[in-house]
């Protein structure tokens, strides 16, 4: 087999079998599309040419070109899980022997991500970013309306961007006041969200969503000024505008939100296990980041405010 055909029966194996989103297929196919186009430098063509050697070589040429070490993390693993793969199905043509009669990238390391916390916007923060919002829709303007909703329900349940976009109407609960969504692996939880939440859904659902409703619009949730589902791009750049006047260091995307949310539970006092479930991580480890966060931000009041820090 082909490597580009082994790339692309991979690649149906995560979207199908596996049930990985998207996003996370597109990323492993641009990792070993690299990889496919370093390995015809070398004359390999084939999965079975794949060695050790040839990984290392491929992770090595991208440090030298100045990759980040999170990229070089997340190509070796995009490579381990291939690599794995193709050992144990042969791409399901019988021939489950890689090069060195088993799995060649099993072996396989990078650089470890360089660890930072993420970034929290203040309570005093979101409450001026929520209080402008809430202004610019004192109008009625549809398209104001919905970024009221979107923000507040980013906040609220802690959701991905994918998992927002992805929400239906059907999906939303106003009496429980609960969310369904699908999260990564196609698991579904039922998420809880606030009463400002619930105002700003209601006012969306009743003077916003019908003016950008159009024949096939169908089911989504947050709709776009043509009527079609509201993208993730939109989301983010939505985020990043309302984010870029805020103090405050790292990444100013959507996850910035489910990070404050998350913060935010566990300082006012929820338990850990309370906020894994509401964010949907299948590792505990996952949530402990927030614990950090919190211990990063009681160092830094003290260093401020205590006389013999």
């Amino acid at each position: 087999m082909h490597l580009s055909d082994a790339i692309a029966a991979y690649e149906r194996h995560l979207r199908v079998e596996r049930g990985y989103s998207p996003q996370t297929v597109r990323a492993y196919r641009a990792d070993l599309t690299a990889l496919a186009a370093f390995a015809e430098t070398r004359e390999v063509s084939s999965p079975d040419g794949l060695t050790l050697d040839l990984y290392r070589d491929w992770l090595w040429e991208g440090s030298q070109r100045g990759l980040a070490k999170a990229t070089l993390a997340r190509r070796s693993a995009s490579a381990r899980g291939f690599s794995a793969w193709w050992a144990r199905t042969g791409g399901d043509t019988g021939t489950a022997q890689g090069a060195e009669g088993a799995d060649a990238a099993a072996r396989l390391r990078a650089p470890k991500a360089d660890k930072t916390l993420p970034r929290v916007i203040t309570r005093e923060q979101m409450d001026g970013i929520l209080e402008q919002l809430a202004a610019r829709a004192d109008d009625g303007e549809p398209g104001a309306l919905r970024d009221v909703a979107v923000i507040e329900v980013l906040y609220a349940a802690g959701i991905r961007v994918s998992e927002l976009t992805g929400l239906d109407i059907d999906d939303v609960d106003l009496e429980r006041l609960t969310l369904r969504v699908v999260g990564k692996g196609s698991k579904e939880r039922v998420v809880p969200f606030g009463v400002p939440a619930l105002r700003a859904v209601r006012a969306w659902l009743d003077g916003g969503r019908p003016r950008f409703a159009v024949p096939g619009s169908g089911p989504a949730l947050f709709l776009g000024s043509r009527g079609s589902r509201l993208g993730s791009r939109a989301v983010y750049e939505l985020v990043a505008g309302l984010l870029a006047d805020v103090p405050g260091r790292g990444p100013s995307g959507p996850h910035a939100l489910r990070h404050t949310a998350a913060t935010h539970l566990l300082d006012g006092g929820a338990d850990l296990r309370a906020v894994q479930e509401l964010l949907g991580h299948a590792s505990l480890g996952t949530t402990q980041i927030y614990t950090h966060v919190s211990t990063e931000r009681l160092k830094e009041a003290y260093r401020i405010a205590h006389p013999r820090a």
